[in-house]
């Protein structure tokens, strides 16, 4: 999302007539204030709005604060004091409780004075000292780092926040004001701390609903981190300012008289875009300055819903509509509490003029978010509780640090969480009417995981609107998507997670697949022990092997049984552990001679009578982690052995392979394995040929030809010229079984191009 570092420095001059509202007052930057709020000016700026503040608790807040910090100094010589100050100022604009002003004055005393978290719970009470010490956790947190630092802190700064919400509301408070001073910081440090606030602060009190604080915090980063582009912006506003006052008032006083002619009572203002949503348009959609059509707009507040829908109804039959936009926000809410009508019509002068028709409770929550929630009322639960019926913004925050939870690792929660704080959104309906809403550009993927994480994992295919789709089907507003699942699909396929866009849906499908892979070295590591425990003629029983799992280090017999199949424990270790007086009889047989005896007893077939302790082998798509030998594979009707890997499973050899060489010194690792092919469903295996064939024009098209024609499939294909006559190639092959891969090679030595033709044991 860092818009600035991609270019366009050369915009045209804005050419036509477009109408610009007044400058808002969020786009100035404030400078240092020259005198300090005074103790009765912070009450009656609380008093204004709450009648019943406790004034004795903010006067003793005020004093202790001011008298903790002292002397101290800001970098821009004014005192310490005057931050808090103006944080709890900015607070007071949100008309917050008397507790969270409180925590704004003492939010840096524990951390930059001699005050703790004691003191201050026994002269403030425990709340406002928890609001304190969340704030002093979070204020060293380095938000623009390595991303796996960068993802924990994130986790911390949400945790903290949804302990209580009001410790984010500070928080945002607090980067404000930094922002707002950010001139007086060390040139080093500014564009660090403008990154963080663009990537991280800015989109979070986006998500929180807080626009107008948004918006400030955009073009303040925006000012810092390309102070060209910036210029460039506000020279184009400020000249179409100038050039269009006159139009602003035409459409507001015509927009005001048609409401009031139809009976309904509305205020009307005007409402330019701020700098940094003009320029982020302008790179998204590769257009110059004068080509976008939407730098103002209007807002009409309504006394009710329905004055609003009375209002659209007027709009719409006064002015041409433009066509595909408009979109109802007060039916479906956005995820942040967002609830307005949104249109555009040709206006005065052929303009087109955007409208949002809203209540006032609506318009209050459009500016403030959260902080719109009247927390200073008293008998209405704390903060948190009633956030959780009354706001879908703190929803979305609580879902979000659920995801901590199921993410592996930090930087899954990173991709799931900034995702979802720069995405806008697309709604969507399950057949049962529920709503879903996705982040743009999202499939049926996201959808199913959405709805629930067993239907994203057992998902086979979708309907979207009755119709038949694809599950890479990217979703549009208003679609209705049925999921259609299969018991029989436990696990998802591991490409989903390229197709998801949500990070929910990425993680998991990660977890899904990793338990997938875990449950298939299980399988493994189970029979190779019941191989092992059936040759010893041992009992094996799961209660005995848990009184030995501390022997073994492990928390679970599925632990120890994965543990064997990726090679990690021995078999024998585990017999040992539930059997200390066990000897591996391998060992002492065969001696010095062991790696040659294993290997002659697996050139026997495998006898019916010892069938238990030999593992089957169905192919890649079987329930064991399985691959071919790397350099020519092996095929039915080969007489093969497995080497375990470590980590990695089985790997299956043809006995003749010299690569066996290779595991002579370490005979642990040899499995007994055999075929186990299911003739109704036949597969294909990998094998390699090398052929060496006359070097003339069609020679390589007779010899694929000839493998087309016997149902051969070339997965790859190299060439290389040994002499000036003839060209070597080596051809990697997917064939059924040896009697069909010894056909082929036998038609291949038939061609006259064809010199040689050899298999290659890998």
């Amino acid at each position: 999302m860092a818009y600035w570092r991609r270019s366009s420095r050369q915009m045209q001059a804005a050419t036509g007539q477009v109408a610009v509202a007044p400058t808002s007052p969020v786009t100035e930057k404030p400078k240092s204030r020259s005198r300090m709020m005074r103790q009765y000016d912070l009450v009656e700026r609380v008093r204004s709005y709450n009648p019943d503040t406790n004034e004795d608790l903010l006067n003793r807040a005020y004093v202790y604060a001011m008298k903790a910090h002292g002397t101290q100094t800001r970098a821009s010589g004014d005192p310490y004091f005057s931050h808090p100050l103006e944080v709890a100022a900015i607070l007071t604009n949100l008309k917050l409780d008397d507790a969270t002003i409180v925590a704004a004055l003492l939010h840096d005393t524990i951390e930059d004075t001699e005050a703790t978290r004691a003191e201050i719970d026994n002269i403030f009470g425990h709340e406002i000292g928890a609001l304190v010490e969340g704030l002093t956790k979070l204020k060293r947190l380095e938000l623009v780092s390595r991303e796996a630092k960068q993802a924990e802190n994130l986790r911390k700064l949400l945790l903290a926040i949804a302990d209580d919400v009001r410790v984010l509301l500070i928080k945002l408070a607090d980067r404000l004001h930094n922002m707002r001073t950010l001139e007086f910081v060390p040139h080093a440090s500014r564009r660090r701390i403008a990154e963080e606030t663009l990537d991280i602060y800015a989109p979070l009190a986006g998500r929180m609903g807080m626009q107008e604080m948004r918006e400030e915090l955009e073009d303040l980063s925006f000012h810092t981190l390309d102070p060209e582009a910036y210029a460039v912006v506000m020279q184009r506003l400020d000249a179409l300012a100038e050039r269009n006052r006159n139009l602003i008032g035409e459409i507001e006083s015509q927009l005001s008289k048609n409401l009031q002619k139809n009976g309904i009572a509305a205020r009307v203002y005007g409402r330019r875009k701020q700098p940094f949503s003009i320029w982020t348009k302008m790179e998204r959609k590769s257009v110059g300055f004068e080509q976008l059509s939407d730098i103002f707009g209007f807002r009409v507040v309504m006394p009710d819903v329905e004055a609003c829908y009375r209002a659209l109804g007027v709009v719409h039959t006064t002015w041409p509509v433009v066509p595909g936009r408009f979109k109802d926000y007060i039916s479906t809410p956005k995820q942040n509490d967002y609830r307005s009508l949104h249109t555009t019509v040709i206006g005065p002068g052929n303009q087109r003029v955007e409208l949002q028709i809203r209540t006032e409770e609506m318009n209050q929550i459009a500016e403030f978010g959260i902080a719109a929630h009247a927390f200073y009322k008293e008998g209405m639960g704390s903060p948190t509780e009633r956030l959780k019926h009354e706001s879908n913004a703190f929803a979305w925050l609580r879902h979000t640090v659920g995801i901590l939870s199921e993410s592996a690792n930090p930087e899954e929660f990173l991709e799931h969480t900034k995702l979802e704080l720069f995405h806008d959104q697309v709604f969507c309906f399950t057949p049962k009417g529920k709503l879903i809403a996705l982040p743009r550009q999202a499939n049926v993927i996201d959808f199913a995981y959405a709805v629930h994480t067993d239907v994203g994992n057992s998902a086979v295919g979708c309907k979207i609107n009755g119709k038949f789709a694809p599950l890479s089907s990217e979703l549009q507003n208003g679609d209705e998507v049925e999921v259609l699942t299969s018991v029989a699909q436990s696990a998802p396929p591991s490409a989903w997670e390229s197709l998801a866009v949500t990070g929910k849906a990425r993680a998991a499908i990660r977890r899904a697949t990793r338990t997938a892979v875990r449950d298939q070295y299980a399988g493994l590591g189970r029979r190779i022990i019941d191989r092992l425990f059936a040759r010893a003629k041992i009992e094996y029983a799961d209660d005995k092997l848990k009184g030995a799992l501390p022997r073994l280090a492990r928390a679970s017999i599925e632990d120890v049984m994965a543990s064997v199949g990726r090679g990690e424990l021995k078999a024998s270790d585990v017999a040992r552990a539930m059997y200390p007086d066990y000897k591996e009889e391998r060992m002492v047989r065969y001696g010095a001679k062991k790696s040659l005896a294993v290997k002659l007893k697996l050139k026997s077939p495998p006898h019916p009578a010892r069938s238990t302790s030999v593992i089957p082998v169905r192919g890649i798509n079987s329930d064991l982690p399985v691959k071919f030998a790397p350099n020519g594979g092996a095929v039915p009707g080969d007489r093969i052995v497995g080497i375990v890997t470590p980590g990695e499973g089985i790997t299956i050899y043809p006995i003749q392979s010299p690569a066996l060489k290779d595991f002579e010194e370490e005979p642990e690792r040899w499995l007994d394995v055999r075929w186990d092919i299911d003739e109704t469903m036949p597969q294909r295996f990998p094998a390699r040929i090398l052929v060496h064939n006359v070097n003339e024009p069609g020679s390589l098209a007779q010899v694929a030809t000839v493998i087309a024609e016997h149902d051969g499939n070339i997965d790859n294909i190299s060439m290389s010229r040994r002499s000036p006559d003839f060209t070597e190639l080596t051809i990697d092959l997917e064939v059924y079984d040896l009697k069909h891969l010894s056909a082929i090679i036998a038609q291949l030595r038939a061609k006259a191009v064809v010199a040689k033709v050899e298999r290659v044991n890998g």
